[in-house]
């Protein structure tokens, strides 16, 4: 069977996206241009107008995460409570060292600054992934801090390991640092946060 004219616009839309995932990855908003993921995705710029419309379009697409990547952060949260830092840092690096998912999370990083967006799509993701915190039976006011700290320390990580990459962050093992940092996240998550 021929593939349809509607298995190649998937097609062609798929390599689109993958091409300015990897475009705003390397290059952010700014520096991401229509021609340049057009050239990367091997089509007319008039193609990725059609398809997504605008540059916002485009990133919106391109920073869709993989429900995979939704799913298994949902699934830390039927980790024993006192295993929950080892396990949220653990999703983190796993997601990271994915084929499918890093492009992903490298182009939100890198637009999320600069493009208010994003920066709520970022926000969003971040939320949702950390509404496991409120089976703790804390108040809201108390989540929202428990869920802003551990997004902190994880986004703080993620930006030194796999954008910026800074050494020795950049070439420690995964052991080192779920030792490292597993520790303050299950602070954030169920420790004593009193002055």
């Amino acid at each position: 069977m021929t593939p349809g004219p509607r298995d190649e616009r998937g097609v062609l839309a798929a390599r689109i996206t993958a091409a300015a995932r990897n475009e705003f990855a390397q290059h952010g908003w700014a520096g991401t241009t229509i021609r340049a993921v057009a050239r990367e995705a091997d089509v007319d710029p008039a193609l990725v107008y059609h398809y997504f419309g605008s540059k916002e379009g485009l990133l919106d697409a391109a920073t869709n995460p993989p429900q995979k990547f939704l799913d298994n952060v949902a699934k830390v949260w039927t980790t024993p409570v006192d295993q929950l830092g080892a396990a949220l840092i653990s999703v983190l690096l796993d997601a990271w060292a994915a084929n499918e998912v890093a492009p992903t999370l490298r182009a939100i990083v890198q637009t999320a600054a600069h493009e208010p967006a994003t920066r709520e799509k970022l926000r969003r993701i971040v939320e949702g992934s950390l509404m496991g915190v409120s089976h703790l039976g804390v108040d809201e006011r108390d989540r929202l801090i428990r869920s802003g700290l551990v997004s902190s320390q994880m986004m703080g990580f993620a930006l030194m390991r796999y954008v910026w990459k800074i050494e020795p962050v950049a070439s420690m093992t995964d052991d080192e640092v779920v030792a490292a940092v597993a520790p303050n996240l299950q602070h954030y998550v169920n420790g004593d946060l009193t002055p």
